[in-house]
């Protein structure tokens, strides 16, 4: 119950360099921490003390600090995986709309969307209002996304893929490294104008294996051509009956033999476990999309089954409570 506030000092801790600091100065004095952040010495210690007791930084006897083990491990790395993004991308727009929880969830909506500027329905359009608070969430999507795309990206069942499409690729993270790993495969990006535009240097990067393709997932039809389609982590953003909608839709544009990916969170079957897929659950309600949900797989596989698709599995042991769901076109 104590987290929200903890969670907010090891994000302090972050932009003020503390783990970086300590990482170059093991062993650092409290003077020491304080001429390199540049802080109150009071707010500091009362900064320290927070993150402490949270077990991510030490103290030893002789008063000096340094990064325990996890620190060390997972806040020091600045790399675009690094959990500086994810972090502060959760404090500054995934949890500040857990205030209006109550409300929102016995509305029925996301109500908490009324923090940002415009009149779409998800945050996701609104964003494009705001284009240095969209980087910073695509920031951390992306910076979480690469957390379990390496699993993803091994899995044997690309290797025969020639052309996908990634559709809600976002700024087109899982199609660059799917594409580094699979030589003989070329991508399209299929999401919204402001998104797409983001996927500029995963194009460049990729050179003419990525093509970008800018519309709305529910009014613009599929672009044609591909042998696979993949889902990373969209949608969980819908009701069942879009995804059902949208799983049709990805039926329609594939050949006979293409497959359908559908990779993301996963609830317990029994609803009663998964850490990051409650979390997930609760923002797409009350801010993201007014619905959804981590869904269970089996919920996945029914729906693929009433889109045509056949030959359903799911494969699981995937990182951070991910699966992967795959259904082919007869």
């Amino acid at each position: 119950m104590n987290a929200p506030a903890l969670f907010n000092a090891v994000v302090t801790a972050l932009e003020w360099d503390v783990f970086g600091h300590l990482s170059a100065h093991p062993g650092a004095s409290f003077e020491e921490l304080r001429a390199a952040v540049g802080v109150p010495a009071h707010s500091l210690r009362v900064l320290l003390h927070a993150v402490c007791t949270t077990g991510l930084l030490e103290r030893g006897p002789d008063g000096g600090y340094r990064n325990a083990p996890a620190a060390a491990e997972l806040l020091v790395p600045d790399g675009p995986d690094g959990w500086r993004h994810i972090l502060t991308g959760w404090r500054d727009i995934y949890y500040p709309a857990f205030a209006r929880m109550t409300e929102a969830l016995a509305a029925g909506t996301n109500l908490a969307l009324d923090a940002h500027p415009g009149d779409e329905p998800t945050l996701y359009r609104r964003l494009a209002h705001d284009p240095e608070r969209e980087a910073v969430f695509h920031r951390s999507m992306s910076a979480f996304t690469l957390k379990s795309l390496d699993a993803l990206v091994d899995t044997a069942e690309f290797a025969t893929v020639r052309h996908l499409l990634d559709i809600g690729g976002g700024d087109g993270t899982t199609s660059a490294r799917l594409l580094a790993r699979h030589p003989g495969m070329r991508s399209t990006v299929f999401d919204i104008p402001s998104v797409a535009q983001l996927a500029a240097d995963a194009k460049a990067d990729a050179e003419d294996r990525i093509r970008l393709h800018s519309g709305d997932l529910f009014t613009d039809p599929f672009p044609p051509g591909a042998d696979a389609v993949l889902f990373s982590h969209v949608l969980e953003i819908f009701s069942g009956e879009q995804i059902t909608e949208l799983l049709a839709k990805a039926h329609a544009v594939l050949p006979s033999g293409g497959r359908v990916f559908v990779y993301g969170y996963n609830a317990s079957d029994d609803e009663t476990g998964g850490w990051y897929s409650a979390r997930l659950s609760l923002y797409l309600n009350v801010l993201a999309s007014g619905q959804g949900m981590a869904y269970p797989a089996r919920d996945y596989e029914e729906w693929m089954r009433r889109a045509g698709f056949d030959a359903v599995r799911t494969l699981t042991g995937y990182p951070y409570e991910h699966g992967l769901t795959i259904g082919t076109k007869p």
